[in-house]
């Protein structure tokens, strides 16, 4: 899918630039989604939400009952979620490997990454009959035409090529470090001056 629109970074990943102003978004690591001429959309990787996790979401949602854990292997209830983005902040985002998929719902961003906004990815997971690898967030990040294009230019974002275990193993800040050091770049070299002469 990417590599067929020139300019466009969707399958990509955006690490904030240190000199990040909007606070929202410091240290972020971003998955974008969808990019085109109409915009972009992505979703937040290392932001986990405050006082959730995934069993208690599952639990709000009536997909499980609250008071019964036993229904939920530990690892799944324990699970974090994420904040996506400040869009649509109160709905389900997951992003997936490709072994699951919903035909008229998931949409292949490209090999091995699949986003699902659907309950149904949701009780597939509680049930134990979901996708291997799985990242749930609440909300996303959205760009109007031409935003991201001139955030991009104004060197707000670096971009990195994708690998999927950014998207699926590390927590928090731990997943920015490790974006910039695919880029080969080391944390403490990043200063405010980076790309102006």
């Amino acid at each position: 899918m990417s590599g067929e629109k020139p300019g466009y970074i969707d399958g990509q990943y955006l690490i904030a630039m240190p000199t990040m102003e909007d606070g929202r978004f410091a240290h972020s690591v971003i998955y974008v989604c969808a990019h085109s001429e109409e915009g972009a959309m992505g979703i937040v990787l290392n932001q986990p939400a405050p006082n959730i996790t995934f069993g208690q979401l599952l639990g709000q949602l009536n997909i499980i009952d609250e008071e019964d854990d036993d229904q939920l292997a530990i690892d799944i209830a324990d699970r974090k979620v994420y904040r996506g983005g400040p869009v649509d902040a109160g709905r389900g985002f997951v992003l997936h490997s490709d072994d699951y998929f919903l035909e008229e719902t998931s949409l292949k961003i490209e090999e091995g990454v699949v986003l699902t906004a659907t309950v149904e990815v949701l009780r597939a997971i509680a049930a134990g009959k979901g996708p291997k690898k799985s990242l749930l967030a609440l909300g996303y990040a959205g760009w109007a035409p031409g935003q991201l294009e001139a955030e991009l230019q104004a060197n707000g974002w670096l971009t990195c090529q994708t690998d999927p275990s950014l998207i699926f193993e590390g927590e928090g800040d731990q997943k920015w470090h490790n974006a910039l050091e695919i880029l080969g770049i080391d944390p403490g070299m990043l200063s405010s001056d980076i790309g102006h002469a």
